[in-house]
């Protein structure tokens, strides 16, 4: 599953990359202030959790660690607290504001597994 994960951070990384530079470039006149933040805000956290997946990869791989529910818990977790986020950025709609927490709560779980994990040498 190690490969999955290295595989799955880096196109999330990826498409961070992309969103990135498209809001730099098409959108930098086009979005308020607020909606500029709330993107960059999602940018932000989906590069930090893309290198979470790819790390979580590599100690998977290096010291045999079960991270599945850490991956699982970025991948889910960037899909719905930065994909609301790019919403209400793109499209206004606030009531997507109510999925953030669960991504967020999903990125909580993947740290806290994690260290658990690495603190109990599983």
């Amino acid at each position: 599953m190690y490969r999955s994960w290295i595989f799955l951070g880096a196109v999330y990384a990826a498409i961070g990359v992309g969103l990135g530079a498209f809001a730099a470039h098409a959108l930098k006149n086009i979005l308020s202030e607020y909606h500029q933040e709330v993107f960059d805000t999602a940018n932000r956290y989906q590069f930090i959790h893309s290198f979470g997946l790819i790390i979580i990869g590599i100690i998977q791989y290096q010291l045999g660690y079960n991270l599945n529910i850490s991956g699982w818990s970025f991948f889910f977790g960037i899909a719905l607290f930065c994909g609301s986020l790019y919403v209400i950025a793109l499209a206004d709609i606030r009531w997507m504001g109510a999925i953030t927490p669960i991504g967020g709560i999903l990125f909580i779980v993947g740290w806290i597994w994690l260290a658990f994990q690495v603190y109990h040498g599983n």
